[in-house]
């Protein structure tokens, strides 16, 4: 594992954030919001880390999602306002304040769909061994 910047990752996470930004704002509905939007972070968050780290696709995939649960956990817990920043529009946003099952189970399926989006691509990248020649 070693820092390298990847200006692929980037681009994919500046397009993801834009998305989410959008998402935020104009989109107040019961599905893609809360969904979609939580589907959405976790590859945000991935693409993120592998801008600037150059680590292996599991690795990165797993400790996004551990991250992603534990955020959910600190929900659990109430912990923007054991820390005092309930009144934080931020923090509220950014660590969030309620606990579902229905966020894990986004988190999970967006690193699902990841992980198959990368493994879909290097399939495309490999090289295709050339058949045996043909025998006289």
């Amino acid at each position: 594992m070693q820092f390298r910047f990847s200006s692929f990752y980037f681009f994919l996470t500046v397009l993801i954030f834009v998305v989410e930004v959008l998402i935020a704002l104009y989109v107040h509905d019961d599905f893609v919001r809360p969904y979609v939007g939580d589907f959405l972070v976790v590859v945000l968050i991935y693409c993120f880390v592998r801008s600037f780290l150059q680590a292996g696709m599991v690795p990165v995939a797993t400790g996004v999602l551990i991250f992603s649960y534990l955020v959910e956990t600190a929900q659990y817990f109430n912990v923007v306002k054991l820390l005092g920043l309930a009144h934080s529009r931020a923090a509220n946003i950014i660590i969030g304040n309620y606990f579902t099952w229905a966020d894990i189970i986004a988190y999970t399926l967006g690193i699902i769909a990841t992980v198959g989006v990368e493994l879909m691509f290097r399939r495309k990248k490999a090289p295709v061994a050339a058949p045996p020649p043909v025998g006289n």
